[in-house]
């Protein structure tokens, strides 16, 4: 008898093919994370050594220390960046996205100069690598977990927003102690968001795996990233920096 009419034979071809696809779903996952981890991670890089020789120059402190109007375009820029990149990465080609997160990272570099002027340098070495510990611990855990955190998403990012608020008012009132509870509960709430915006990564990639989406899809994945990381860093550096 021919072995096409082998039940056995069609099971274990169908089996093969199941598994090169599942393969091949695998390996593709693997390259899109490892793509998104790589730009946040270079963005992260670039913010930091453009911050270092902003302040290290002088300009930084006759800039960011002085009330003139290049402070505040300086502050907000990297604001700007991510309402043009979130509202339209439709809109956008994935080498325009890719430029807008670079320029993004640049400014947000130029923004963080300061605090070269306000903490010492072994203490934000410090905080940098604890945050990455933390970073990587965390994005680990979102990764790998079967639990499902979308549920959590909406909590997060209200919370998030009630800090911003708290953020605002604190500007007025200068309440040590709020700022302290600021500080606290924002480490909390940009570590839950890493896990979750990890696991939210991940599960796009079911949806644009094989379309023109996947490119700008690791971009906005790689700066959803890079802002849990650098406010997590922020926020912590309060608690382990010391100040000049």
């Amino acid at each position: 008898m021919a072995n096409w009419s082998d039940p056995r034979t069609t099971a274990v071809s169908r089996q093969t093919s199941v598994g090169a696809r599942e393969a091949a779903f695998d390996a593709g996952l693997r390259s899109y994370m490892l793509s998104v981890y790589n730009y946040m991670a270079s963005g992260v890089l670039l913010t930091g050594i453009v911050a270092l020789l902003f302040a290290a120059s002088g300009a930084a402190a006759s800039v960011m220390l002085s009330p003139g109007p290049l402070k505040y375009l300086i502050i907000f820029s990297p604001l700007a960046f991510v309402m043009v990149l979130s509202f339209g990465i439709h809109r956008l080609s994935t080498g325009a996205a890719q430029a807008l997160f670079w320029a993004f990272a640049t400014v947000m570099g130029l923004s963080m100069s300061t605090i070269f002027l306000v903490y010492t340098g072994p203490s934000i070495a410090t905080t940098f690598f604890a945050t990455a510990a933390a970073f990587v611990s965390l994005s680990l855990y979102g990764y790998t977990t079967k639990k499902d955190l979308s549920g959590f998403g909406t909590f997060l990012i209200m919370g998030v927003v009630g800090l911003l608020v708290a953020s605002l008012l604190n500007i007025f009132f200068k309440s040590p102690g709020l700022t302290f509870a600021i500080s606290g509960i924002g480490v909390l709430l940009f570590a839950g968001l890493t896990a979750y915006d990890t696991q939210r990564i991940k599960s796009l990639y079911f949806h644009v795996a094989g379309t023109d989406m996947i490119g700008k899809t690791v971009i906005m994945g790689a700066l959803s990233l890079y802002l849990d990381f650098v406010n997590m860093f922020q926020f912590l550096l309060s608690f382990l920096g010391n100040r000049e």
